[in-house]
């Protein structure tokens, strides 16, 4: 790829996530009361990191019941409010042995 093309392609993805970033700052002003608006905004982070991750938990280890017995170890453990890496720990455990016995 030719420099000059690479510093387009870099200038033109700084300004597109600058402005993704500096558009909400600069139309919101003051403080957002509207309760609605809060809890919508206080959930879309936890609503965009399940939608971009929970597909591909079930390709990430090549076979489907091993994706399987994780998720339901990582669901369980999270619904039991076990702490992040607990739960991560658990759930590879609990996929590398799944793995083992398919």
């Amino acid at each position: 790829m030719a420099w000059s093309k690479f510093l387009i392609y870099l200038l033109v993805m700084a300004g597109v996530t600058y402005l993704i970033r500096m558009i909400p700052l600069a139309a919101i002003r003051g403080k957002v009361r509207s309760v609605f608006l809060q809890s919508f905004l206080y959930y879309v982070p936890y609503a965009v990191l399940g939608a971009m991750t929970f597909p591909a938990v079930f390709s990430a280890t090549g076979s489907f019941p091993t994706a399987l017995a994780g998720t339901i170890a990582a669901l369980v453990l999270g619904w039991m409010e076990k702490s992040l890496l607990t739960v991560a720990a658990v759930s590879c455990v609990v996929a590398f042995l799944t793995g083992l016995v398919f």
